[in-house]
């Protein structure tokens, strides 16, 4: 008698160390998936267990699928779907109540759906289940399988799963409601955040940054005027749209929208593109034309590249600014028009007039309302965002499907300084698009300029340990990106098991949360 309750205390000595780790490892996890893998691989070790799993429903579909096993392996886990009330699994689930089956083998209602039965004699496998409630609804079940032997107590079993099922259900109504908690702030941060944004944005230009949301303002402050606007950026900072977003934005925006590179023609040609030529004003000039200004009457004339412009024609721009009137090149029939002028250039044009090669009177003219682009190096947080655009445009263009861009080329796109702008970015992400040949852009698509050491701020003596833990390190953030942040579903695709995959993502300083949905 005496040797039969030590016997009973060691069993409860070990079955409440059980519980007392199963409580720390639901404790330590925000997401509930990342350590039901280990609750699963301790009841195991615990009970002699060959496999088991936990089984939740679906509410929306009505269906049991298996969300973590152990013993099983991934198609063997795939199959385990069940409707409600189907098999053991679904009836346990469905009136709430535990069942053990001793054998298998002579139960009907035990479909044996996984497949995972089929090596091991089946009268010899005995299977319990237990449901795992919140309050008195089952949210699913807890599930063993162990080999039959006579001295097994299926009662202390049942006891013992319906235990670890309730801290299961616990825990998860824990996180049910630190992620409804979550979920009504989120809801009350894009609230505030729509209010916010409820002004102005124009929709052709794309930026969510602060800089970007101050030239939102004052393209909606300018649009309805008439007053010249002189944009100022460098190259490829998207000016052109900028123009195009305060006329369309205007009162003049069902009129003539009429766009000339200053830099692009010489200055013979240049003249009379804009203020157009009489017939045989000059060798070739077979019949009268209008020029931009003309075009444009009633609408929005935009000139690029105004520091180009050569002095005569300054001279000539001047005064239409002035009088709002002009004569085309060789005539004398003085044309008046209505034409808002929207100015924009890449050069410094202080610096400009400093050496006499513009007009002082003319830049006064043109600096009525100033704005100014920003670089793309100074809006980091729109890069993203751009990238992600430009990637859906071209693949829509090249019939491609590219569905995201790996971690390490995001790494990449970030570190670089960026000096041709979003244009640059934009040809970028185009040369990527069209090489790619797996539905992601990685970082070996991207341009030899976002390669290199200094560009990509990856610097190192280029050893052969230093590329292996590099190439590891991708490999991995690959993997729980398109887990989402899971590491038991990245351990999975990267064949790991679960431990190893904890390791590495400690080495190597990876926060999983950073790849979880918000």
């Amino acid at each position: 008698m005496k040797h039969k309750d030590q016997k009973e205390v060691t069993r409860e000595i070990k079955e409440l160390s059980l519980l007392f780790e199963l409580s720390q490892t639901l404790d330590s996890n925000v997401d509930l998936r990342d350590v039901v893998g280990h609750v699963l691989g301790a009841v195991a070790k615990h009970m002699g267990m060959l496999r088991g799993t936990i089984t939740l429903l679906n509410r929306k579909t009505g269906e049991l699928f298996i969300e973590s096993a152990y013993g099983l392996s991934l198609s063997q886990k795939e199959k385990g779907r069940y409707k409600l009330g189907e098999g053991i699994t679904g009836q346990v689930v469905q009136t709430g109540q535990p069942a053990v089956v001793p054998h298998i083998s002579k139960e009907p209602l035990f479909l044996n759906r996984t497949g995972a039965r089929k090596k091991l004699k089946k009268e010899d496998i005995s299977f319990i289940c237990v449901p795992i409630k919140i309050g008195k609804e089952s949210i699913g079940a807890l599930s063993a399988d162990r080999l039959f032997a006579k001295e097994i107590s299926f009662e202390e079993d049942v006891r013992l799963l319906s235990i670890i099922a309730s801290m299961i259900a616990q825990a998860v109504k824990l996180r049910h409601e630190a992620q409804e908690e979550r979920d009504r702030l989120i809801e009350e941060n894009v609230r505030l955040q729509h209010e916010l944004q409820e002004r102005f944005q124009p929709t052709n230009i794309i930026g969510n940054a602060r800089l970007m949301h101050a030239v939102y303002d004052l393209i909606e402050q300018v649009s309805k005027s008439n007053a010249t606007v002189l944009i100022l950026g460098e190259s490829g900072t998207g000016k052109e749209l900028v123009a195009s977003a305060i006329h369309f934005n205007s009162l003049r925006a069902k009129k003539p929208f009429i766009k000339v590179n200053c830099a692009a023609l010489p200055e013979s040609v240049l003249e009379s593109e804009l203020f157009g030529h009489e017939k045989g004003a000059f060798t070739g000039a077979l019949q009268e034309r209008k020029g931009r200004f003309e075009l444009a009457h009633g609408g929005t004339l935009f000139l690029d590249e105004i520091g180009d412009l050569a002095p005569a024609i300054q001279i000539k721009l001047l005064r239409v600014l002035q009088e709002r009137e002009f004569e085309r090149v060789g005539g004398t029939k003085t044309i008046t028009i209505d034409v808002r002028l929207i100015t924009a250039t890449n050069r410094t044009l202080e610096d400009l007039m400093r050496k006499g090669e513009f007009r002082e009177d003319l830049y006064y003219r043109l600096n009525v309302f100033p704005i100014h682009l920003p670089p793309l190096r100074e809006r980091k947080t729109d890069i993203l965002l751009l990238a992600n655009h430009f990637v859906e445009k071209y693949s829509k263009a090249n019939h491609k499907n590219i569905s995201r861009i790996s971690t390490p080329a995001i790494d990449m796109l970030m570190c670089y300084h960026w000096p041709g702008n979003v244009r640059e970015l934009e040809n970028c992400i185009e040369r990527s698009v069209l090489i790619s040949n797996d539905d992601v852009i990685h970082g070996h698509h991207l341009p030899p300029t976002l390669q290199t050491a200094e560009a990509s701020g990856t610097t190192h003596s280029g050893t052969l340990e230093e590329s292996l833990y590099t190439l590891e390190r991708e490999l991995l953030l690959d993997a729980l990106k398109s887990a989402r942040g899971n590491k038991a579903k990245a351990a999975r695709a990267l064949g790991l098991t679960e431990r190893l995959m904890g390791i590495r993502v400690t080495k190597y300083n990876i926060n999983p949360k950073r790849f979880k949905k918000s």
